[in-house]
């Protein structure tokens, strides 16, 4: 009955939050890198099942800390629900679950379960704005280690960004050869293997520590070992069938180096006997009578009846609907300020269903004398639960472009103060642009990419307003010219054209 009722609690929050249940289920599809989060939930049981003699014999009369723990993962959903992380809303269902753990088994289990409980959040995948980061530093490191194993076996070959040139061939190390897909799962296999690892903490520590420089090296290798395979049998062998096997060799490798580095640990002091014995599961502990761990308990009544409570009342509730201000849409926009002109571009379907924003405007400025400035503005009504602006800090390097210096930068606009903006060198080949791009988030002008997430939460709390702007203006530097030439060219643009755009993003 007390099993019943805990299942129960927990679909009645999964219903709840359908929407970010669906989500995450589509990220473990979706991404490589988290394909292996479906196992852990059934580790994570198999581990407390093996214990089930042991955890039976725990008294399990405390309700408080079950129930306050139900309470701190529902507020946590609430507080995720009102944001744009759907992150958020996934961790506090991992804390409901472990409350609803916790007050089935008691809190003297933790001891015994804390693996079990740790292996729930590990199924749940990092914000997309932590991962684009993380992936392009591991692209940018990846290519340079596989171009570092080209040169060993004296093939020519150049590095521009993230695209490996090797004459004929141009490869580019884009997000699906950043090294995630390794990373993760083998940092998860890692910390198992040192939980079962039967030694002493710092050899433990040391195997998991290991993964991640070795996931690095092992990604290397394969973009390496890709390249030298195209210079010798073409372009088909980075694609298709080949491609995603060598990255499952490369795992089952790394796998196996972890293995390794466990035997030549244990032999260090002479401890070494049998895998077995160095690398074995503690005995299942069975149950010496009839077991109570099915009762329907106090802690578990209470802690179940607040889950279901919240999220029956959730979903009754009216649904927190953003409200932002009346604004013109950029079609009103004009195409002729002071001693510029525009021409409009559209973007391609693949990139609107990608970037899901409600307005945008994308244009191409001349003026006599001057390099010419793309002007892009993409606009939000809301910026909930993943619907929100992309930061270009991420999406120049999946063009092919490599960001050589970021630095913030402030410009004088006449009537409007000063406008704080990053300031972007972006190269690839022979070709060198300036970036300047900032979020303009109801009334704040921000160019911290994790301020901007904040800001949406707490103005969604405050303000039920989540509506904002990105905007990047991007100018060549010409032959001849100096990046002093496209920075002036970017400041005078942005004096003319700030203004004009100040009725279309609102306060």
């Amino acid at each position: 009955m007390g099993i019943a009722v805990i299942l129960a609690a927990i679909v009645a929050a999964c219903l709840w939050q359908r929407e970010a249940v669906d989500y995450l289920v589509y990220l473990w599809g979706a991404r490589q890198e988290f394909s292996h989060g479906p196992l852990l939930p059934l580790l994570a049981l198999w581990l407390m099942w093996r214990k089930r003699g042991l955890l039976a014999e725990l008294p399990r009369g405390v309700i408080a800390p079950g129930v306050a723990v139900v309470a701190l993962g529902a507020g946590i959903v609430l507080l995720g629900d009102m944001s744009a992380l759907m992150s958020i809303v996934h961790y506090g269902l991992v804390v409901m679950i472990c409350g609803l753990i916790i007050a089935w088994l008691g809190p003297r289990s933790l001891p015994h379960i804390w693996l079990s409980l740790l292996l729930l959040f590990l199924a749940i995948p990092l914000p997309n704005f932590i991962l684009n980061n993380l992936s392009t530093e591991l692209q940018l490191m990846s290519s340079q280690l596989g171009v570092a194993i080209i040169r060993l076996f004296g093939v020519s070959v150049s590095l521009d960004g993230n695209v490996i040139d090797l004459g004929e061939y141009k490869l580019e190390v884009a997000a699906a050869c950043d090294g995630l897909r390794y990373l993760f799962p083998l940092i998860t296999l890692a910390f198992v293997m040192a939980y079962f690892y039967r030694a002493p903490l710092w050899k433990r520590a040391l195997v998991f520590a290991a993964s991640i420089p070795l996931s690095i090296a092992m990604n290397g290798l394969r973009v390496g070992t890709i390249g030298l395979l195209v210079e010798r049998w073409g372009i088909g062998m980075a694609e298709g069938f080949f491609h995603e096997f060598q990255g499952w060799v490369m795992f089952m490798l790394s796998a196996m180096l972890l293995l390794v580095e466990i035997m030549v640990l244990s032999r260090i002091g002479g401890t070494w006997k049998s895998w077995r014995t160095e690398f074995g599961l503690d005995p299942a502990v069975p149950f010496a009578g009839p077991s109570t761990l099915a009762r329907l308990t106090p802690a578990v009544a209470s802690a179940s009846g607040l889950a279901i409570a919240v999220a029956v009342s959730a979903m009754l509730a009216p649904k927190r609907i953003d409200s932002p201000p009346a604004r013109p849409d950029f079609t009103r926009l004009s195409m002729n300020e002071g001693s510029w002109t525009g021409r409009r571009d559209r973007l391609d379907g693949i990139y609107l269903d990608a970037l899901k924003l409600d307005d945008y405007v994308l244009a191409d400025f001349n003026a006599t004398g001057r390099p010419p400035v793309n002007l892009y503005v993409a606009y939000y009504n809301s910026q909930r639960k993943g619907e929100s602006a992309h930061s270009p800090r991420s999406c120049i390097p999946g063009g092919g472009w490599h960001i050589s210096d970021i630095a913030p930068r402030a410009i004088n606009i006449a009537g409007a103060g000063t406008l704080s903006v990053n300031r972007v060198v972006i190269e690839r080949g022979d070709i060198k642009q300036i970036v300047y791009y900032w979020f303009d988030q109801r009334g704040r002008v921000l160019t911290n990419e994790y301020l901007v997430k904040w800001y949406i939460f707490w103005d969604s709390l405050t303000r039920n307003r989540t509506d904002g702007a990105m905007l990047r203006l991007t100018a060549p530097v010409l032959a001849g010219k100096s990046e002093a030439d496209a920075d002036q060219t970017l400041e005078d643009f942005a004096r003319t054209l700030v203004p004009a755009l100040r009725p279309y993003i609102p306060t």
